[in-house]
């Protein structure tokens, strides 16, 4: 059941994760939001999605699988001044919060990377009200899509999906979320999707040289090396990609997300 984080915490992937906000990262939830609510931000990341939902409800409990993982949000809301948060380190699969304690559990972009997505969803489930909501967005990496159509691009894409499954997470999460929602329990549930799209200089700028970085310094181009998926030469020739995809003038990109809204009763 356990599972390694791809990412890891470089400051490329913190560059790409602080950019993240709810109006762009939980659209989806954000009309179903009440002021009286109590919410649980699971894999709350640098907190900069967490901040914008504790705008919205009476408190957010934000909460890492790890304490080093914990304070990049709560660096982030001290220096933002947020009052109606706390923090907790919690294992999704084991949740140490009791039953029916929260009006909303939200995770964004976390089931991918989770050993045991189902599992994670049953207690999520658990720990919220009759009457409330799970809320889940994933990205779905085999329904990413670009232009031009890079060579360097596409072994990007094969190199990331064998990382990420050797690292026992599911980079298609996108696509499965209702199935997993389904074997979970919950009956009473809405599946949408939402994209990202990255189409104007400055975004592929900012995108591409992300990746690129990411590519050459992240935890996954560690796990990349260390297990042989790849090597330094590779990791090179696929951040030139990333870098060649952003000065093409045409250069577009668009991300696919699964989103659930699953109502408890």
């Amino acid at each position: 059941m356990d599972a390694v984080y791809t990412h890891g915490h470089h400051e490329s992937v913190l560059r790409s994760h602080r950019w993240r906000t709810a109006e762009n990262s939980a659209g989806y939830l954000l009309p179903h939001l009440k002021a009286q609510m109590k919410l649980l931000d699971v894999g709350s990341g640098p907190g900069t999605i967490t901040a914008d939902l504790a705008e919205r409800v009476s408190h957010v409990t934000a909460s890492e699988v790890s304490e080093e993982a914990l304070e990049l949000a709560r660096a982030e809301l001290t220096a933002r001044g947020t009052p109606n948060v706390s923090f907790a380190v919690a294992d999704v699969h084991a949740l140490d919060f009791p039953d029916d304690a929260f009006c909303v559990v939200h995770a964004h972009q976390v089931l991918q990377h989770v050993g045991d997505p189902v599992r994670a969803l049953r207690e999520m489930r658990r720990v919220t009200k009759p009457g409330g909501l799970v809320a889940v967005r994933d990205s779905d990496y085999a329904a990413f899509a670009w232009y031009p159509r890079l060579p360097a691009l596409d072994e990007w894409m094969a190199l990331y999906q064998k990382v990420a499954r050797g690292n026992g997470g599911e980079p298609d999460a996108g696509r499965r979320l209702l199935s997993w929602a389904r074997a979970a329990g919950f009956e009473d549930v809405t599946a949408t999707s939402s994209t990202w799209c990255f189409a104007t200089a400055d975004d592929r700028a900012w995108w591409g040289g992300m990746w690129a970085d990411r590519v050459l310094h992240s935890a996954m181009a560690r796990q990349a090396l260390a297990t042989g998926a790849a090597t330094q030469d590779d990791l090179r020739r696929v951040a030139d990609g990333w870098r060649e995809w952003a000065a093409c003038e045409d250069g577009w990109l668009s991300i696919l997300h699964g989103e659930i809204l699953c109502r408890v009763h």
